[in-house]
């Protein structure tokens, strides 16, 4: 320990390295939870909606990406999908960013698993007796999903919702594997820039507890404020 140096820590460090990697890291956790939600609302609609047709497909892919681990999912896209998929993409992104693109593709689907469950526990949650009522009033079953339920259920599952937003970020670490610039590639660079590679992995833990510490205290003062509604 009386080896460890952190006198590179400065400003430059900071933002050449740090806040451009923290910004992918945030951008691809908002991405992931904005689509994990959109294709985990229509999965769990899916699993609930009677439709064998429907049912057992989105159950078959919920439990298949529950049961893979994350890593593999993010190899298996950026390994899999062409080069000619991306270079559809207008202008150099597609090029450029291959690895952030992958990244933010699987994350959706991937996290559209567990969102899903999440969005099907909040929908059996709310008591069957607010479901006749929407339909005695004459709604059809879409009317009273979206007006009646969802809403309803939505509210209820902001904590969850945040709780795994919080585990999505710390997930995003994973895409070093495919050299995305994320937060820990960020500090793996610089690490190997200044010839400190333990100073830095250090410091990528300290950033991530501080920025999970704060997001779990945001996550209880949001549940307070719901259970208050309720």
């Amino acid at each position: 320990m009386e080896q460890l140096d952190f006198s590179f820590v400065t400003w430059d460090f900071v933002s050449q390295y740090v806040l451009k990697g923290l910004y992918f890291s945030l951008l691809l956790t908002a991405i992931a939870t904005a689509g994990g939600i959109v294709v985990g609302t229509f999965l769990a609609l899916m699993r609930l909606s009677g439709i064998r047709a429907l049912e057992v497909p989105a159950s078959i892919y919920v439990t298949g990406m529950r049961s893979i681990p994350l890593v593999m999912v993010i190899l298996w896209i950026f390994l899999l999908v062409p080069a000619s998929v991306y270079n559809m993409i207008p202008g150099s992104y597609g090029q450029n960013y291959r690895a952030e693109i992958s990244a933010m593709i699987t994350f959706i689907f991937f996290e559209a698993a567990y969102f899903s469950e999440i969005i099907r526990a909040g929908i059996q949650s709310i008591s069957r007796g607010q479901v006749s009522a929407g339909m005695a009033m004459g709604m059809t079953y879409s009317q009273n999903m979206r007006l009646v339920i969802l809403p309803q259920a939505f509210r209820n599952m902001i904590p969850v919702f945040l709780a795994q937003t919080i585990i999505l970020f710390q997930d995003t670490s994973l895409v070093y594997a495919i050299g995305a610039y994320d937060m820990l590639k960020a500090f793996d660079t610089a690490g190997k820039n200044f010839a400190r590679p333990i100073e830095t992995y250090l410091l990528a833990a300290v950033f991530y507890m501080l920025i999970c510490f704060a997001l779990s205290a945001m996550v209880k003062r949001v549940h307070k404020k719901v259970e208050i509604i309720r």
